[in-house]
């Protein structure tokens, strides 16, 4: 008998229905009303009318700006004000060089894909972010994956390593919400003479200018990632590094070489979400007093004490799902995470505070969540 070969829209079908039936099918959804408490506008920047003025204002001087650039950076896309714009942040982190990307994941791309080679490994904190892993795919170096922040396990992997290593670690985890260690990370990487890349998304804004800076470590990282879709309320990312960094980053970084360049009124939005952020830091101690009401109410979560992602771990994803729908009728966005984005077990309504949230607003999710358990 000929056997039955399943074929690829149907192997894709199959494994969409699988995803349906265990209730974490992903659906494009519009932007919902309600009170915001799953956004990554921690600052309240991509709400704020005044700095959408000044940037207005700014490209009705340059209408040009908003036309696209025609071309890869190589080619006929890169510009004076890129540049100008890069230096600046550089000067503004403490690095000797910044390089734009059109987004965060674009960013992690490259310098996985790019840095390491054949002979090198890569050792990860198994709680980085989606971009860093398919990043590292594209990469012929070997793959290794620490215990979440456990140094010890990282210490472990180093020992066991004789050729060049890279660690990667994020500074505020995504999914968690917690901090990574990241003075005794960098001991260890200068200790076994390893590279370290931070992927500083959640945390740039939120803690100034990110917590390599905070922590002084400009000259401990071989590149620090900032995302400016968080909380600058802008779009795309910079690789903060050395010179020798990017002049590698712009001769072998296929998302960089390939990657029609951003147009100009991007960069001009991210320049002035700086300047806005250096005259607005009681947008931050806002946010950190929110934090501090939520944490007041008593509920369990594995997050920072001074984290903006507070998360709520849920096994259960009908109670996670009847949770999500509960809050949503009476008015709150928040948003749970199901498997595969984390582990099976590891379910959770992810909650994200903000500057603008109310006392009563964070009391009152707080309230419901407590009612549901």
């Amino acid at each position: 008998m000929k056997s039955v070969i399943m074929t690829m829209f149907d192997r894709w079908q199959k494994e969409l229905d699988k995803r349906s039936e265990s209730g974490t099918l992903r659906r494009l959804q519009l932007v919902s009303q309600g009170i915001d408490f799953y956004s990554n506008d921690y600052l309240g920047f991509a709400r704020n009318s005044d700095l959408q003025n000044i940037i207005l204002n700014k490209v009705s001087r340059h209408p040009e700006w908003l036309s696209g650039t025609t071309g890869s950076r190589l080619i006929s896309g890169n510009t004076a004000y890129i540049n100008e714009t890069e230096q600046y942040i550089a000067q503004e982190h403490g690095f000797p060089a910044a390089l734009f990307f059109s987004s965060g994941y674009q960013a992690n791309l490259a310098l996985f894909s790019a840095l390491p080679g054949r002979q090198d490994t890569i050792i990860t904190d198994e709680h980085i972010h989606r971009s860093v892993y398919d990043g590292c795919r594209l990469s012929f170096a070997k793959k290794l994956k620490f215990r979440h922040n456990d140094m010890d396990h990282l210490e472990h992997l180093l020992k066991k390593e004789s050729g060049n290593c890279l660690i990667a670690v994020e500074s505020l985890y995504s999914m968690e919400g917690d901090l990574a260690p990241l003075a005794k990370i960098a001991g260890l990487a200068a200790c076994y003479g390893a590279g370290l890349i931070v992927d500083e998304a959640h945390a740039f804004g939120v803690f100034g200018h990110g917590l390599v800076d905070r922590c002084g470590l400009h000259d401990k990282v071989t590149a620090a990632v900032i995302t400016y879709g968080k909380a600058l309320g802008m779009h795309g990312a910079a690789v903060l590094s050395s010179h020798l960094v990017k002049n590698y980053l712009i001769n072998f970084a296929a998302p960089l070489i390939y990657t029609t360049s951003s147009p100009d009124v991007q960069w001009l939005s991210i320049r002035s979400g700086y300047e806005f952020l250096s005259k607005h830091q009681p947008a931050q101690k806002a946010l950190q007093n929110n934090i501090r009401i939520f944490r007041q109410q008593g509920i369990v979560t594995p997050s920072a004490i001074n984290s903006p992602i507070q998360a709520v771990i849920i096994p259960d994803k009908n109670r996670l799902k009847s949770l999500q729908n509960q809050l949503a009728d009476l008015g709150f966005q928040t948003y749970a995470v199901y498997s595969p984005s984390v582990k099976e077990g590891t379910e959770r309504l992810r909650i994200c505070l903000h500057s603008f949230n109310t006392d009563e607003e964070i009391i009152r999710l707080c309230q419901i969540i407590h009612e549901s358990s």
